[in-house]
């Protein structure tokens, strides 16, 4: 290749593919290393190396990868081939496709050898989306089938990094010298961390969905944000171009960050919601109520109208809570809501029992609104019960919370493109926590998690979309 761009004569490349055991830079080990080497003046060299990880290989990568246990028992260890592996990335741009992917293994074997390796990172998945916006699918073999290039050997380490290489020459072909200059300037720029976070710590985070916490001095939780996209999300904070008020007050404050990754948004989203209720970051505003959640409940009687109640959610039994009506953060907010509602729908306070006479007989007498001519008679016997109660639900209908619609506790399990599962253990609306295996779910406490009306919110969006995830029912 005579140039990438002019852009990228000043550099040299290094496009990298691996297979490995699985999809966990801390978990699962490299089992083969592929390199081409670009340099500046269109000199090409390549290198592959089988691994030996030290542990098996799991059937279904011998099976995608061809590679087999029997072909990496003679295969050097990675400490054995770090020395050859460093001299060919040193100062070169490292490519690849979904790059962070192939990055992060690198960086976590070398960490297990106490040593570290940092480079400036072009990820060809996000080159292709950058100059092809217009095409939905960036996955390698999309990529390679849109440009009718093709490869002898898929799914090796090599095979895999020379595709990578002919991609650059397409994509300069494709756009042109310049624009692909430019967009590899682009995708290679660095939102600058603030001076006081360690250097290496735009490397350290995954792009991968999770929560995110951001910690002063001595400790103090200032933030807990959620992404699709933990690395992204937290540079964004510290982007000029991004920046509210509250974020820049973070960039000066922030002196820590860490993470939790997890197999998917919903995952992200409840951890989050409990994480700001729980830990109280300073600078959370959304999601930070109060812990106790009231509704509105309706209490029917023989022959008469039905009350309407402001009760604590965490109160009612199962069956209860089948008809609730409303989510409020204390008593005062449900009690100014039912104000409104009574006056807009000309209901009768004093048949709902929210308001009492004043003589010898506090039931006896009309109520006041209807002396201002603002309630239909249910007080006096004027309006029928049944009337005025369909009218209270009819009134109520927009506030009515869905019931749950399993038997007892769900798992919602998500998965992750590298194979990572969680399991997410839920009950009547309320999260439990996320296991790993089945059976730890029966071990969550269901009476020591509240209802919290942001995660019954959250839940209720993600189980109305239709196949949105593998659900498994307990017994109850």
């Amino acid at each position: 290749m005579t140039s990438v761009a002019p852009a990228g004569r000043d550099r040299d490349f290094v496009c990298v593919d691996l297979e490995t055991t699985g999809g966990s830079p801390s978990r699962n080990r490299i089992i083969e290393i592929g390199v081409v080497e670009v340099d500046r003046d269109g000199t090409t060299r390549e290198w592959s190396t089988l691994v030996n990880p030290g542990v098996r290989i799991p059937a279904q990568i011998e099976a995608f990868t061809g590679i087999s246990n029997d072909m990496v028992v003679d295969a050097p260890a990675f400490a054995d081939v770090r020395r050859e592996l460093l001299e060919r990335l040193a100062g070169r741009v490292f490519v690849a496709h979904n790059a962070r992917f192939d990055y992060g293994f690198i960086r976590a074997e070398l960490a297990r050898l106490e040593l570290s390796y940092t480079a400036r990172v072009l990820c060809t998945v996000k080159l292709s989306r950058r100059l092809f916006p217009e095409q939905r699918r960036h996955n390698l073999d999309s990529v390679m089938e849109r440009h009718g290039l093709s490869c002898s050997a898929r799914h090796r380490a090599l095979g895999d990094a020379q595709v990578l290489h002919e991609l650059l020459r397409v994509f300069e072909r494709a756009v042109g010298p310049v624009r692909l200059g430019e967009m590899i300037d682009l995708l290679l720029q660095e939102t600058p961390l603030p001076a006081q976070l360690p250097a290496g710590l735009a490397d350290e985070m995954p792009e991968l969905s999770g929560v995110y916490r951001f910690y002063g001095e001595e400790g103090a939780l200032l933030y807990v944000g959620k992404s699709r996209n933990i690395r992204k999300r937290v540079l964004e904070h510290f982007a000029a171009d991004h920046r509210s008020a509250t974020e820049q007050r973070l960039a000066q404050q922030v002196r820590r960050v860490e993470w939790t990754e997890t197999a998917g948004e919903l995952g992200a989203l409840l951890i989050e919601a409990r994480a700001v209720k729980n830990e109280r970051p300073l600078h959370n505003r959304r999601l930070r109520g109060a812990e106790a959640s009231w509704t509105l409940r309706l209490a029917p009687r023989d022959g008469a109208p039905s009350l309407l109640e402001i009760v604590e959610l965490d109160a009612l039994d199962v069956v209860a809570r089948a008809e609730v009506y409303g989510l409020y953060r204390d008593r005062r907010a449900a009690a100014r809501a039912v104000e409104e509602i009574v006056r807009a729908h000309q209901l009768c306070a004093r048949a709902l029992g929210l308001e009492r006479g004043t003589g010898a007989d506090p039931e006896a007498g009309s109520c006041f609104a209807f002396q201002l001519k603002r309630c239909r008679g249910a007080c006096l016997g004027q309006e029928p019960a049944v009337l005025h109660d369909t009218r209270v639900r009819l009134a109520l209908a927009s506030l009515r919370l869905k019931p749950w619609p399993y038997p007892g506790r769900i798992l919602v399990a998500e998965r992750d493109w590298r194979g990572q599962e969680d399991l997410h253990v839920l009950d009547s609306w309320r999260y439990l926590g996320t296991v790993h295996e089945p059976e730890e779910a029966l071990r969550l406490d269901a009476d020591a998690v509240p209802f919290d009306p942001d995660v019954y919110r959250i839940l209720k969006k993600f189980l109305s979309a239709p196949d949105v995830a593998r659900i498994v029912e307990l017994k109850p």
